[in-house]
């Protein structure tokens, strides 16, 4: 079977086993900060399973993207030297919430691997929790499993928790044997064995229990499934191959790889893991950026960084020094590209962002091999035998340098890498990194509170700024409270509110919460990830308790602010695409009331008449008073209409269109004007880039707007004042021309004035050897008049070395220049680095001038007539 055919039979069978086909989520987790990436199907419905989130199923069954690449999840070292590992996978599987149990899951599995995939029942094994005889007898009673190919295992191969507390259970593995001649080869080979042959097709989680503080079990309300099979995996078992990469997930891109190489694939062991590692990598690049990704040195697109550098370094093992992996993409498109159209979409931007980091990686492979073989010629100098691992690992973490080329490179040289120091230097890095990221996520008791409470927010702040509400809890530092008193500071729940928590970019309301007994300033809203409103707020007058009745009242003007803001960020998005191009995504956003931040993904800058045309489109849009309505409708709906989304948001099967006449239409859940002419006026104060191929542009609407015309109208005035001119820009220019020619008048009246100075110098020239060499000092000089008086000497002088010095303004500089006929003999920058040595300074340059300066002037006359000295020592 064709792998599209396996997948597409996967998802129609559970179809009609009356499961909902839910659609891959993205690879980047939007609301989990405690993963890098989704590495498996159940990441998705994590909130279902934690009773946090409701869906309108039961039953579910999905075709998962999984990254694992960076993080403890991480398979990056092991691609391409083994048969089944990878960055990039997909996953198939199905979910249970509080429906069917062990029963129904073991009869859907064994039913789909022998009926529909027809695989032989006599070459299937199971393994189940050694505790879990309730599994084995379900297996002997539902299938026809051979009893004696059911196996016990301990908790490390067969009991699952989703974290140290929390859902957990046992599991039910289903294994296949793929013969004598597959794996070790050993007569002894069993279950257990970490070789290939017998191998795990499709691992079964029973999640009943929950596992507390103190570690005790107890059984859950509501018994959970959560299943999961690689489709590389039973790809490569139903196509007959013992690898993965021999499947026609990856043999089509392999194929390219070995045409555009020139290097036959199976000719050598060493090629072979270039090309699987390539292949595997490019999958992984391509879905990554295709989501938004961009190349960086921090977190996600570190991740992504390596990726591509270590294909690309397996691409320069091939012999390929030119970029490659843009090229290949185009392979993954045609292997993938129609189940998963988002990657055909995006190849034009993947390309180019791929080519990109290819060539800057070819700068610092460079950078990286001079620097090693300093290194190497340091420790081969001082008779060393071992590369440090502290160098190692600086060139690994600066300059992304592999360490197998390190290791490469000292097997050439005779010499050995510490590879221990390298590990404990990794290891601390990465302690370092876990530390943060449990801190990032970390919310304490809040986070307790609020999972166990139950309690919902109703949102009432798209129709109404104010409502009467009912106090739910009381949090104050990051524990429950019955009430806050006059000027302490906490968070309140309410049953219901008009202030919009932050989200989506968008920051939160502020305003007062009040009653006859209260008055309490809200700072900020935030939103729990359940969903919730949390309030930050400081009493100003009276007491609040648990139960009490207040008016929420939203700050209006702000909020009016921060609608026209965001309007206006749709606006700014949609116009960056027809002025740039559809390759413009958002990859960031901020709006608040004093301005709009947007990024988005762009190569170069953006130039001033792009950004005026920007500018134009925007403000025609406020113009025409266009209106601005909303509407709920299903996410594939929204797709189908054109919405545009944003990978990093999560989605809801019911999600809330923005449209914006028929000029934008995007997924949204944020605060917006009625029509178009409330912006009032769009300005864009800013442009630069983030990161690569990230730019950031920044705006001003309303009020912002105008107040920011009226200072640059006041400045304008100003300056007609100062400069007794209407014109003023023609009269600045008049006047930097004058005071152009002026400086070079004074230049000229400065040094020429000097000529007679200048020969009586040149006559005086001493001597070293057959050279001459010229000293002058002539204060009052700036950098620029010193280097043309010795400029002058030099026309003069013909052959020989010059050192000009000056004291201007307590400090002193000095030029050094070498005749282009000495530049084999003497080194201007050395001479003057040695004379920079002598009067405490600093200094240097090429061979042929260099400069330098000092703050102790007193040292100058004694090192000029130390100078021949000086200039001895420091020949070429």
């Amino acid at each position: 079977m064709k792998s599209s055919e396996i997948r597409k039979a996967f998802l129609e069978y559970f179809r009609q086993k009356k499961h909902e086909i839910v659609k891959s989520s993205p690879l980047i987790p939007a609301d989990d900060p405690t993963l890098l990436f989704t590495n498996a199907g159940m990441v998705q419905f994590k909130g279902v399973f934690l009773g946090l989130e409701k869906r309108p199923y039961s039953r579910a069954a999905s075709c998962q993207k999984c990254m694992r690449a960076g993080g403890k999840h991480s398979d990056l070292e092991n691609v391409g030297h083994t048969a089944r590992h990878h960055t990039f996978f997909e996953m198939l599987g199905n979910f249970s919430f509080g429906d069917y149990f062990k029963k129904e899951a073991i009869i859907f599995a064994w039913e789909l691997l022998t009926e529909w995939y027809r695989l032989p029942k006599d070459r299937l094994w199971v393994s189940v929790f050694e505790e879990d005889e309730e599994a084995e007898t379900l297996w002997k009673e539902f299938t026809d499993v051979d009893p004696a190919k059911i196996v016990r295992l301990g908790a490390k191969d067969n009991f699952w928790q989703m974290g140290d507390t929390g859902p957990c259970g046992p599991c039910s593995e289903i294994i296949i044997d793929q013969g004598p001649d597959v794996g070790c080869q050993r007569p002894e080979c069993n279950l257990e064995c970490d070789c290939d042959r017998y191998l795990e097709l499709w691992n079964l989680v029973f999640m009943q229990f929950n596992r507390d503080q103190d570690g005790s079990l107890t059984p859950l309300p509501k018994p959970s499934i959560d299943t999961g099979m690689g489709l590389e995996r039973i790809s490569a078992v139903l196509q007959g191959k013992t690898t993965n990469y021999d499947t026609d997930l990856f043999l089509p891109i392999i194929e390219f790889i070995s045409s555009a190489t020139g290097v036959i694939y199976g000719s050598s062991e060493n090629t072979d893991i270039s090309m699987r590692v390539i292949a595997d990598h490019i999958r992984a690049s391509v879905f990554l950026i295709s989501e938004g990704l961009i190349p960086s040195n921090e977190g996600r697109g570190y991740v992504l960084r390596r990726i591509i550098r270590r294909a690309s370094r397996h691409a320069r093992l091939l012999g390929v020094e030119e970029p490659l992996l843009y090229r290949v993409a185009d392979a993954v498109v045609e292997v993938m590209g129609e189940v998963y159209p988002e990657i055909t979409d995006e190849i034009e931007r993947t390309k180019k962002l791929l080519r990109i980091e290819e060539e800057r990686f070819g700068r610092t492979l460079e950078k990286g091999l001079n620097l090693l073989d300093e290194l190497i010629e340091e420790i081969k100098r001082e008779g060393r035998k071992i590369i440090p691992g502290e160098e190692v690992f600086r060139l690994y973490d600066t300059y992304g340098f592999p360490l197998d080329l390190v290791k490469d490179i000292a097997n050439d040289e005779g010499l050995e890498v510490d590879k221990e120091g390298f590990q404990r230097r990794l290891q601390e890095q990465r302690q370092k990194a876990r530390v943060a990221a449990a801190a990032g996520s970390m919310e304490g008791e809040i986070t307790f509170q609020l999972e166990s409470s139950g309690y919902q927010t109703e949102f009432v702040g798209y129709s109404t700024l104010k409502v009467e509400a009912k106090v739910v809890e009381i949090l104050k530092e990051d524990r429950s409270a019955e009430m806050l008193s006059e000027a302490e500071e906490g968070i309140l729940i309410l049953d219901r509110t008009p202030f919009y928590a932050a989200s989506g970019g968008q920051v939160g309301d502020t305003g007062v919460i009040h009653s006859a007994d209260v008055y309490i300033r809200v700072n900020d809203t935030l939103k729990h990830p359940s969903g919730i409103h949390m309030h930050k707020v400081k009493i100003r007058r009276g007491s609040i308790k648990k139960g009490d009745r207040v008016v929420a009242e939203v700050d209006e003007q702000r909020r009016q602010a921060i609608m026209r803001n965001h309007t206006a960020t749709h606006l700014l998005h949609r116009a960056l695409r027809d002025v740039l191009g559809e390759h413009v995504k958002q990859s960031g956003s901020l709006v608040s009331d004093d301005r709009l931040r947007f990024d988005f993904t762009h190569y170069q800058a953006v130039s001033k008449e792009e950004i005026e045309k920007v500018e134009s489109i925007v403000n025609e849009k406020i113009l025409e008073d266009l209106k601005v309505r909303t509407d709920i409708m299903s996410l594939d709906d929204a797709i189908n209409a054109g919405a545009v989304a944003l990978f990093d948001e999560k989605y809801g099967e019911q999600v809330r269109v923005v449209s914006v006449g028929e000029f934008s239409k995007e997924l949204c859940g944020g605060t917006h004007c009625k029509s178009t002419g409330e912006i009032g006026l769009f300005l864009v104060v800013s442009e630069g880039s983030v990161a690569s191929g990230i730019r950031r542009m920044e705006a001003i609407t309303g009020t912002k707007a105008y107040e920011y015309v009226r200072e640059l109208r006041n400045t304008q005035n100003q300056l007609e004042e100062v400069l007794k001119s209407n014109r003023p820009l023609e009269k600045v220019k008049r006047l930097l021309e004058d005071v152009k020619t002026l400086q070079k008048e004074l230049e000229r009246l400065k040094t020429g004035s000097l000529k007679d100075e200048i020969a009586e110098v040149v006559r005086n020239a001493k001597k070293i050897g057959d050279v001459s060499v010229v000293t002058v000092k002539k204060d009052g000089l700036n950098h620029k008049e010193l280097r043309l008086l010795a400029d002058n000497i030099r026309d003069r002088l013909r052959s020989g070395i010059i050192i000009a010095a000056s004291v201007n303004n307590s400090q002193a500089a000095f030029v050094c220049m070498v005749t282009k006929d000495l530049t084999d003999r003497f080194n201007a920058g050395t001479i003057m680095k040695r004379l920079a040595e002598e009067v405490g300074g600093s200094g240097g340059g090429k061979p042929e001038m260099a400069q330098g300066g000092t703050k102790n002037i007193e040292k100058i006359e004694t090192v000029l007539q130390r100078i021949e000295e000086i200039v001895g020592s420091n020949t070429a």
